[in-house]
């Protein structure tokens, strides 16, 4: 019972030793068919390592016929690999040119997808073997036998040897945070309204802070693999979208939380957030519910736009407009009230309204989002092999396009990974060949184990790995000095030693799996060409062959790590979703001005600053990944990088408020327009001052105060929309006063920005 608790606290999942358990049976059948029933030392070794390749060092999620296709993938790519690489051994230059575009293009594909990513070590070591053990063409044949044979076991073993449930844990944790927000705004409605289900003060607390959670499980979710967890498949890309989605909304719903005293109850807006309530939940339960019917939440979706288009035709007529008439001879409103109040008024009174606004731009992206996947999901098997897409979503090769194109940046981390993996791979492939040491291979795996963000994670992985190997030589030593060369008992030993290498890396450290995987080795090799502990002393040799080449690598392509890569991918990420939002409002401005030059909507912007927040992702979790004592609380840096996703979604909502307008709405507003355009100009700056502070590591501006001056100057130049003939406002000018309020929301937020960038800049 301990050992089992024990274990659980280290591999919660059992995913590591499931993957063990399932190599400790296939690979020894695998050598054993090679070796003694084949007679053939080429075939073993690659029916060996092909099934430790294909069912260690991966494991696919998703559902069952997913599993199979990426297995089969695996199979088919490393088969090529094995031909490719083979051909290419018998020349060092050649070798380790060919090793290095393989390294760079598996590497590099991996952001294109989690299920790439995830076996890229697998695919790697197909190519590794081949190219590292020179052999002529002729051997050809035998590899590929051995390759296809591990293949075809280890593909049916994957689905029928301790299966991996089928379980999307970031699925599941956006159903549990959109029904949490749900909850809470209900809760917040029948307390405003003073509904006689109203929750108490506690009661409002415990489901106030049962949403905070959900959405912040959400997020650790999120970043609990080191790479983007979506794939290629539409749902799967169309899920990650909720993580950025349900963590703005959480911010929208706890800064709508706060009423202010004296304002009256605006009814159409708690229509709208109850609207809101009943889409977030029916989201959740498509998600949640197999081949369940959209019809509900379109339905939904449908009431939420009904009840925002009554707000604002409400918001139109309601407004205290009839006091904003021409000013007196010395400045003062007609009435003889204070202009200040006025506009105090004017803009408190339209408060309530685009907090509903916000909130249902922000829901409904949730919906449509969650509407897509289940969309994607009911597709028949002839729609999907022929790649036919729900409606509003790009194809699967458009999506893989967009995500390698971000990421050809020079200061991508996933690029900078690529690259050193596949100098480093190269040069050692090079080494290995030049010096002529015995089984290569090991030097480019030692290589490829160690290699990390920077030089100094790297010499210290170098470290553990060489420590960790002298401890699997020992062992080794200690185990044959009784044994010597009886096979019986090294058959015998071979799945526990594999079991216990397969497990160690996940739930002991990576030494105790480098001492592992050489007492594997030191077996295999002993049952092949029984030589005695001293094949263990050759692996020590090219391990630290093959961490000096790490090292080097390490030194010369990223000396600096992932903090400052960190740095540079927010500072990013800020100027151009700051510029998006800039050019959102410029868009939107001249929709409402009949007297300006149209602008086509800020589409380049937009993909721009998708592709620095997908960067800065990818930098984020390199980040979390590296290891040793963080500079800065992670706390501070996961807030700089939400604020990323938070400016981002408020252009976007910006550009949805003007697209609903049908054209330029008659009139001349080029005073207002002119405001609006130079108070985003005023937060483009200050975020570009931000970033260009977090690149350089230089001091961090004050957030700009509210300047009410400016809400007087919008208010005035919009007075004949605030006043028409009949005593009623416009939408556009309604619309225009919701612009300000985004752009005032991205003021806000630099309050929440400057604690956590003075942290990261030291200053």
């Amino acid at each position: 019972m301990i050992p089992l608790v024990w274990l659980r606290a280290r591999d919660p999942d059992l995913a590591a030793l499931r993957r063990a358990a399932r190599a400790a049976i296939v690979m020894p059948t695998m050598f054993a068919i090679g070796t003694e029933v084949l007679d053939n030392a080429d075939l073993a070794t690659f029916a060996a390592f092909g099934s430790f390749a294909m069912l260690l060092l991966v494991d696919f999620g998703g559902p069952i016929a997913d599993r199979v296709l990426s297995s089969i993938a695996l199979a088919g790519v490393g088969a090529v690999f094995v031909v490719v690489g083979t051909l290419a051994s018998r020349n060092a230059w050649l070798a380790a040119a060919s090793m290095a575009v393989v390294g760079f293009a598996v590497i590099f594909a991996g952001v294109v997808s989690s299920v790439l990513a995830g076996a890229t070590t697998s695919l790697l070591l197909a190519f590794i073997l081949p190219v590292s053990l020179t052999a002529p063409a002729s051997a050809i044949p035998d590899r590929l036998a051995g390759w296809l044979l591990a293949s075809a076991v280890a593909v049916p073993a994957a689905v029928l040897l301790w299966p991996a449930p089928v379980r999307d844990p970031l699925r599941g944790a956006a159903v549990a945070g959109s029904h949490a927000l749900a909850a809470r705004l209900r809760a917040d409605v029948a307390r405003r309204l003073g509904a006689p289900d109203a929750p108490t003060d506690e009661q409002h607390r415990i489901t106030v802070t049962a949403a905070d959670h959900a959405v912040k499980e959400l997020r650790r979710t999120f970043l609990a693999t080191p790479y983007r967890p979506t794939g290629l498949s539409t749902a799967t890309r169309t899920v990650v979208r909720l993580v950025d989605q349900l963590t703005w909304l959480e911010a929208i719903v706890a800064q709508a939380d706060h009423h202010a005293p004296g304002v009256p109850v605006d009814r159409a807006a708690c229509t709208v957030r109850s609207a809101a309530a009943v889409v977030l939940d029916r989201s959740a339960d498509l998600l949640e519910r197999d081949h369940a019917s959209p019809e509900p939440l379109r339905s939904s979706l449908d009431e939420l736009d009904a009840s925002l288009s009554l707000m604002e035709h409400r918001a139109t007529h309601d407004l205290p407009v009839r006091r904003f008439q021409t000013p007196g001879a010395h400045g003062a409103p007609a009435d003889g009230e204070p202009a200040d109040a006025q506009i105090g008024e004017f803009l408190t009174s339209l408060d309530p309204s685009f907090r509903a606004q916000e909130l249902a731009f922000a829901v409904s992206l949730v919906g449509r989002t969650a509407d897509l996947t289940a969309a994607a999901e009911r597709r028949s098997w002839p729609e999907r092999l022929l790649g036919r897409q729900p409606r509003g979503l790009p194809s699967t090769l458009s999506a893989a396009q967009e995500r390698a194109a971000a990421h050809v940046d020079r200061h991508s981390v996933w690029l900078h990974n690529s690259l050193r993996g596949a100098a480093g791979l190269g040069i050692a492939v090079l080494v290995a060949n030049l010096t002529g040491v015995q089984h290569s291979f090991w030097v480019v795996l030692g290589t490829l184990s160690v290699l990390r963000s920077n030089a100094l994670s790297t010499g210290q992985n170098a470290l553990r790995g060489l420590a960790g190997t002298l401890v699997g030589v020992a062992l080794g030593a200690l185990l044959l000095m009784p044994i010597g060369t009886d096979s019986t008992v090294l058959w015998v030993l071979l799945p526990i030693a594999i079991l216990v290498a397969g497990a160690a890396p996940s739930v002991i450290s990576f030494a105790a799996g480098q001492a592992g995987f050489t007492l594997v080795l030191v077996i295999l090799f002993n049952i092949i060409a029984p030589s005695g502990w001293q094949v263990g002393i050759v692996r020590v040799e090219d391990v630290a062959l093959g961490c000096a080449v790490s090292l080097l690598v390490g030194l010369l392509f990223w000396p600096r790590g992932a903090s400052a890569a960190l740095n540079l991918a927010l500072s990013e990420a800020y100027t151009e979703s700051s510029d998006y939002l800039s050019r959102a409002v410029e868009f939107g401005m001249v929709r409402c001005d009949a007297t300006a030059t149209a602008l086509p909507p800020p589409t380049a912007e937009a993909a721009r600053s998708a592709a620095a927040s997908h960067r800065l992702d990818d930098a984020f979790r390199a980040f979390l990944a590296e290891h040793g004592a963080k500079p800065v609380p992670l706390a501070e840096v996961s807030g700089l990088v939400s604020g990323v996703a938070g400016l981002r979604l408020s252009a976007d909502a910006v550009l949805d408020l003007w697209e609903r307008e049908d054209g330029q709405a008659p009139g001349d507003r080029a005073g207002a327009r002119a405001e609006l355009v130079a108070n985003a100009a005023a937060v483009h700056t200050w975020y570009d001052d931000l970033a260009a502070s977090i690149a350089a590591q230089n001091p961090v501006r004050d957030p700009d105060p509210h300047d009410k001056v400016a809400d007087g100057r919008l208010v005035d130049a919009i007075r004949a929309d605030l006043r028409t003939d009949d005593g009623r406002s416009t939408a556009t000018a309604v619309r225009m006063i919701w612009t300000g309020d985004h752009l005032d929301a991205a003021r806000r937020l630099q309050e929440s920005l400057v604690g956590p960038a003075r942290a990261l800049t030291g200053t």
